[in-house]
């Protein structure tokens, strides 16, 4: 039988309208998260430690002079500022602010429109990965094409979700969206594959479990990941805010780095994201060696796939307990971080396209 013949090409051609329509609504998603980072206010969250401090003896400040108009005679005291203490993280613990919009109408309105063309998109996005399902009948990740498409609908649904449950992530918007365009535009200009069935080692059950648990893994660890990057710049701003006799931040720095969230908040975000998906991550892994027993006859083989895979476990696991470890909170522990998603990428394109072996998709 022809397998080519196998597959509905309406629906694929479909499935492709749909990616190429949500690619087109991504864009304009971009422009209005754009647009809500330039003309939104700043966020209370970057406030200089001055602006901070000026603020808590205001109103102290306020009943001195009260007292001295009202011909007192008493000594006006003035009460001690509020110090704003870095946390452990190495980072000024200050309250979070709405994200990249300061709350007013203006940067809300764009702010509010870039979630409803993101949520658009996600829709285009997954109507695209389910109608290439159906139009082979089996699970729509079967190559690199389809994984990537997936996997970058799995990083927005992520994202939707955190929206959902009242979470501050407003200011994943513009790099979620920017990263997924260029996922996409890899996927269909470079990636793309025609659809068609599959070969016969990968027609298994296990097809919809492993791969399913490595696409949802890879989404949560890429949102720990935004979170570590932005970390450390936040990081950087806060620390010379906080030293007022070293090089202050630049116009540019200080106008992007205001509307993110406080460095000890992105912190904590990306370590609880990182930790909530790590023992996923681990299933797949055991996930994967079922299957390789099932299909090839033993559990491990050092496959360079599953050499990495596992490197990539590793590095995760030592970042999860370096982060546990006070001496490796903060920054050290986010450049582990950041090294450990090198390795899932590594693993994900590198191993996945140049390197051969029987997880191998050369050629795509």
């Amino acid at each position: 039988m022809n397998l080519a013949a196998a597959a509905n090409e309406t629906l694929a051609h479909n499935s492709n309208v749909l990616v190429y329509s949500a690619m087109a609504v991504y864009t304009l998603a971009f422009v209005a998260h754009m647009a809500e980072w330039v003309f939104g206010s700043r966020s209370k969250v970057g406030r200089t430690a001055a602006a901070l401090t000026a603020e808590a003896a205001a109103p102290a400040a306020a009943r001195a002079r009260s007292a001295a108009a009202a011909g007192g005679t008493g000594t006006a005291v003035l009460e001690r500022p509020k110090v704003v203490t870095r946390s452990a993280a190495g980072s000024r613990d200050v309250p979070d602010g709405p994200g990249a919009h300061g709350g007013t109408e203006k940067g809300d309105l764009y702010g509010r429109i870039a979630i409803s063309l993101t949520v658009l998109a996600w829709a285009l996005h997954v109507g695209g990965v389910v109608t290439r399902a159906l139009s082979v009948q089996r699970a729509p990740w079967g190559n690199m094409y389809e994984f990537s498409t997936t996997l970058g609908g799995a990083a927005v649904t992520a994202y939707l979700v955190l929206l959902l449950l009242k979470k501050n992530v407003r200011w994943l918007g513009l790099p979620l969206v920017t990263t997924v365009l260029l996922d996409l535009g890899l996927a269909v200009s470079v990636l793309y594959t025609a659809s068609d069935q599959l070969v016969p080692a990968l027609h298994s059950y296990w097809l919809w479990i492993h791969v399913s648990c490595a696409i949802l893994s890879g989404a949560v660890l890429y949102l720990g990941a935004v979170a570590t990057l932005l970390f450390l710049f936040r990081d950087r701003y806060e620390g010379k805010l906080a030293d007022p006799d070293g090089k202050q931040p630049g116009a540019f720095a200080t106008s992007v780095l205001e509307r993110l969230p406080s460095a000890a908040s992105l912190d904590k975000f990306a370590y609880r994201v990182n930790a909530t998906v790590f023992p996923l991550w681990t299933f797949t892994i055991i996930a994967g060696a079922i299957w390789a027993e099932a299909a090839w006859g033993r559990y491990w083989g050092w496959d360079p796939k599953e050499v990495w895979t596992f490197i990539t476990w590793v590095a995760y696991a030592c970042y999860l307990h370096a982060r546990a470890t006070v001496g490796w909170k903060g920054r050290k522990a986010a450049w582990l971080g950041l090294v450990a998603f090198v390795c899932y990428l590594f693993n994900y394109f590198i191993v996945n396209i140049f390197v051969t072996g029987l997880h191998s998709y050369a050629g795509v």
